[in-house]
């Protein structure tokens, strides 16, 4: 978004309309806590910035192009403009200070004049009706002419205590509640869509959350997980410092398949997840439980099979995107940001029988769970890491020697990029495999080489060099993906250039 002039100044930011029809003192609370998200917004960004609170409006000032985006991402904002405030004397000459700004926008063009008064009678001694009159007959002398339906230039002016706000434009903000302002929960997440946009949908209706994974890949599964919710904590949840609790869940998939019905996996294995989350709930007060099942989509989540995994516990479940499409989801995730990273993590996927059960009753359930005796459970919940998303670096703290900078000589370079992203740019010397054909592939490499992995976004090459390296392989994953291995490449040509 342009600014409204080289000289704009002021950014205002528009209230939720949610806000608006709260009592005083919920909506004095509730504006409380959008002042203070936006502050520590700034703040984690490197910005500084005078946050001016109004009862209808916040402003901020300086204000530029970047603290605008970083806005438009707290939730109860519902819109923001770039503009000018400018002060006036009367309607003349309000109208003559608007005209004198706006002239250069309409000239030649087709317009329409917005105009509206925020706050009571008190705020103006005339009407938005008499602003948009006398200034659209000011500005029509210059202009093609008036276009209250598609005009090719529109011009705003909000009249706020005793000072006009000019400007063109409006972004959207997120919408919703403060975070904050509806109590807190944890949310079972996993790295792919559905979790990461549930747990943006309970943020945006003001609730703080706390996450819950449960690990089923190794460090690689962790490393998807912990990306993927990370941009959930940078962009999206200011104003809290969520955390995620990490349960090692192999033992406990382990145990099911060994002394449970196949046809039943999934839903027991939903139930255990479920028993993890409220115990991590009740250790930070959290109120409910957050999935991101959605009806129908997979075979656990029948209407059925939800009834039956529901029964595990007595703390409440939300699942926000029961209703949702499959598109929808992904959608909302390229929205938030998540959506390239979950992409790759959905390949990690949970025990999977041939026939699984679609409506399975509670009895037959129940008489499975007593053959376990729970101890992978409870090892899972006292091994736990819990980790502060905004302060970790998962690449540096999981990966380790994993990962490389760098291809040393004679290395073997595997891409594991679609063949179209292959052919648009890849090393003279690379090798490409799909990713399933590599996983079953790579057991019958030869041990005598080195490889370097890479993809686009580091997550499939780093999952594959891990399971290399359980086979007995040299194998390192390149940091930072394919765009990273590009640079380095580019970076030892101009070397070797300058050097002759």
């Amino acid at each position: 978004m342009q600014p409204a002039s080289q000289n704009a100044h002021l950014a205002v930011l528009r209230l939720s309309g949610e806000l608006s029809t709260k009592a005083r003192a919920t909506r004095r609370r509730f504006l409380s806590q959008l002042v203070h998200n936006l502050r520590d917004a700034l703040a984690a960004e490197g910005l500084e910035a005078e946050v001016e609170r109004a009862h209808e409006r916040v402003y901020l000032r300086p204000a530029d192009a970047r603290a605008v985006e970083l806005a438009a991402r707290v939730f109860g904002v519902q819109s923001i403009s770039l503009a000018e405030r400018v002060a006036f004397a009367d309607l003349p000459d309000l109208v003559a200070r608007c005209a004198e700004r706006f002239a250069g926008d309409v000239r030649g063009r087709s317009f329409a004049v917005r105009a509206k008064i925020v706050g009571g009678r008190e705020t103006a001694p005339f009407g938005a009706r008499d602003v948009e009159r006398e200034l659209g007959a000011a500005l029509l002398p210059v202009a093609r002419r008036v276009d209250l339906g598609a005009p090719e230039a529109t011009v705003r002016v909000e009249i706020h205590r005793g000072a006009a706000h000019l400007f063109r434009e409006k972004l959207p903000g997120a919408g919703g509640l403060p975070l904050g302002t509806e109590g807190r929960a944890v949310a079972l997440v996993s790295g792919g869509f559905d979790s990461a946009v549930a747990a943006w949908q309970m943020l945006r209706r003001g609730v703080r959350l706390d996450y819950v994974f449960c690990n089923l890949g190794g460090r690689t599964h962790e490393l998807g997980a912990l990306r993927v919710m990370k941009i959930v904590a940078e962009r999206w949840s200011y104003g809290d410092r969520p955390r995620l609790h990490a349960l090692d869940f192999r033992p406990v998939v382990q145990e099911l398949m060994e002394r449970s019905e196949p046809r039943l996996w999934q839903i027991l294995l939903k139930r255990e997840m479920l028993r993890a989350a409220a115990r991590v709930a009740r250790s930070v007060r959290g109120q409910a439980i957050v999935t991101g099942e959605a009806l129908g989509q997979v075979s656990s989540q029948t209407l059925a099979n939800l009834a039956v995994i529901s029964e595990a516990t007595t703390v409440p479940i939300f699942r926000p995107l029961i209703g949702f499409h499959k598109d929808e989801i992904i959608a909302l995730a390229n929205r938030i940001g998540t959506g390239p990273l979950s992409a790759v993590v959905g390949e990690y996927c949970a025990i999977v029988p041939r026939r699984p059960a679609t409506a399975a009753r509670l009895a037959d359930v129940l008489r499975q769970e007593e053959k376990r005796d729970g101890g992978a459970l409870e090892h899972a919940l006292k091994t736990s890491e819990r980790i502060d998303l905004r302060g970790y670096d998962p690449d540096t703290q999981l990966l380790g020697d994993l990962e490389t900078g760098s291809v040393p000589p004679g290395a073997l370079l595997l891409d594991l990029r679609t063949r179209e992203e292959f052919a648009a740019w890849h090393p003279a010397d690379a090798v490409r495999l799909d990713f399933p054909e590599a996983l079953r592939a790579y057991p019958s490499f030869a041990k005598d080489r080195e490889y370097v992995l890479y993809c686009d976004y580091g997550l499939k090459s780093a999952h594959l060099a891990e399971l290399m390296r359980e086979a007995g392989l040299h194998a390192h994953h390149f940091r930072g993906g394919s765009r990273a291995l590009r640079r380095w490449l580019e970076e030892q040509v101009r070397r070797s250039t300058g050097a002759s």
